[in-house]
């Protein structure tokens, strides 16, 4: 095990691969590192070479107890595999080690993927998976907030569907009787708003940016279809509504006790991305303005040099906590490294491809080692460097 650890340490590019089932994984997780490949032992053959290009790549192959893999590591030198090698632990010994790993659902009793922790007095944050989403987390892969003033509760994101909705006024009702008075949208993302129909049977108002508005009459039967294709059965009683009532650059919300302001600082993630911002407790939820823990995702709707300007309106409110839209709460430092740096770096590289007369396949030769030990980094990397080459081709 300690031997897997300083390998993984010292060279990013080899690929570990989970030989597991799904199933194992789902139910007992896995290695938490960005070389981790699954590729499940009777799939081996035909999907390795997604994986390790060339003959020499190193590969180290794992499964539970080491038990299926060395069979799996043989089979790889058969087929002209030069550098393989079996973690004879397996991932019952990382485990027990307590080494970082991944598991699908934290909180196994709910539709949450993990339960509202309380970030500062009355303000409580439910963290999703900084993961695709997927049926065992019930999309809950954002973050989902709330905070409890003298009269009633403002929720930031609707949830992803009727179920999470349900599930957090749950949690809500643990700590609070009061209503809930509004229900923020940070935009118009399935996982921030399919779960508005629930809140409007509570008798909360809906609130989104304008152009959010917009996109959610315009693609409502997309965003819902894209959700049902994950969650199945759990998207029960789920519909998409409008916004009761929306904003273009400020709103100030008529509660007691807390001063509660929304903000639309500029195009980010998304052009109608919006953010809560407290005051009097200097405390940020930034919605997708910022990613913490993951990386974060070039949309083809995506302004990345506006966002890189957003960013300096983000740092002059001088938040002493900021909730960002993925990952947990944190600093600006943080933020920053994980979001306006990685755009300033990738920006910069994928320019430096362009004005050498490169080729969209040569993004894929630039360095994002120091990225990958980031959440979503194997399904977003190569996506990412390919949709900011398209976005400045032709600049």
């Amino acid at each position: 095990t300690q031997q897997l650890k300083e390998i993984l340490d010292k060279d990013p590019y080899t690929v570990l691969i989970d030989v597991r089932t799904r199933d194992e994984i789902v139910q007992f997780g896995a290695i938490h590192r960005g070389q981790n490949k699954h590729v499940p032992r009777g799939y081996l053959e035909f999907q390795i070479g997604e994986h390790a290009v060339n003959e020499d790549t190193p590969i180290i192959v794992y499964c539970d107890r080491s038990r299926r893999s060395p069979l799996a590591a043989k089979t790889l030198m058969n087929m002209g595999y030069t550098n393989v090698k079996n973690y004879a632990d397996g991932f019952t010994k990382w485990k027990e080690a307590g080494l970082p790993y991944t598991i699908s659902d934290q909180a196994p009793e709910n539709a949450l993927y993990s339960n509202p922790v309380e970030v500062i007095k009355g303000v409580y944050s439910a963290i999703g998976a900084t993961q695709p989403a997927s049926y065992e987390n019930s999309g809950h892969n954002n973050n989902l907030s709330f905070i409890v003033a003298d009269d009633a509760v403002v929720v930031f994101n609707a949830g992803g569907s009727y179920l999470l909705a349900e599930t957090m006024h749950d949690k809500i009702k643990e700590i609070t009787n009061l209503p809930v008075k509004y229900v923020v949208l940070e935009n118009a993302q399935g996982h921030a708003m399919l779960g508005s129909n629930y809140w409007k049977e509570q008798g909360a108002v809906i609130i989104a940016h304008a152009y959010a508005a917009k996109i959610i009459k315009k693609r409502n039967e997309d965003i819902f279809d894209r959700a049902y294709r994950r969650l199945k059965d759990k998207m029960y009683k789920t519909k998409v509504i409008m916004p009761d009532q929306t904003f273009e650059d400020h709103l100030v919300l008529d509660v007691a006790g807390r001063k509660i302001e929304l903000l639309h600082l500029g195009p980010s993630h998304g052009p109608a991305d919006i953010q809560l911002w407290m005051p009097e407790e200097r405390l940020l939820i930034s919605g997708d303005l910022a990613f913490n823990v993951r990386v974060l995702p070039i949309l083809d709707h995506t302004d990345i040099r506006g966002w890189i300007q957003t960013w300096d309106k983000l740092e002059a409110l001088n938040a002493s906590v900021i909730i960002p839209g993925h990952g947990g709460p944190t600093d600006i430092k943080t933020i920053t490294k994980f979001t306006k740096d990685y755009l300033l770096y990738m920006l910069t590289e994928v320019e430096k491809v362009i004005d050498n007369d490169g080729e969209l396949i040569d993004t894929y030769e630039i360095d994002v080692s120091r990225f990958i030990q980031w959440d979503t980094f194997n399904e977003l990397s190569k996506r990412n460097a390919e949709r900011i080459f398209r976005k400045l081709e032709f600049e």
